[in-house]
């Protein structure tokens, strides 16, 4: 938005500028007075392109600062959210590895016990 204003007013300035001068060089003065006031209104003009540009340059860094400043919330705020995710997904994993090693040690002791019972019956045989 502001390089429209900017663009905007540097349009004005310089259509003024040029307006001034056309109108210097067509008004009956003699040629000293008129390089004089030309020399005046290009001062002018400059002065205000200057102040024109000093703004800009103030408000592009203001805009720049505020733009690092919602940048850097949001990705704290992602991140932060990212490492509640993850200590979820790591919390329901450990559940997961919990209920594993439960039915492993079941496996394992029916199994056991299958391999008593068939030496039990091999034995009296």
């Amino acid at each position: 938005m502001s390089s429209n204003t900017g663009n905007t007013l540097l349009a004005l300035l310089t259509g003024a500028a040029i307006g001034a001068g056309i109108g210097i060089l067509y008004a009956p003065d003699k040629g000293d007075n008129t390089r004089k006031k030309i020399q005046k209104n290009a001062k002018k003009t400059q002065k205000e392109l200057e102040k024109q540009f000093k703004k800009t340059t103030s408000q592009l860094g203001t805009k720049a600062d505020k733009a690092r400043v919602e940048f850097e919330a949001k990705l704290e705020d992602t991140l932060s959210t990212m490492s509640y995710k993850a200590d979820d997904i790591l919390l329901a994993l450990e559940n997961k590895l919990e209920d594993l090693r439960a039915k492993n040690a079941k496996l394992q002791k029916n199994n056991a016990v299958e391999k008593v019972k068939t030496e039990v019956a091999k034995a009296t045989k």
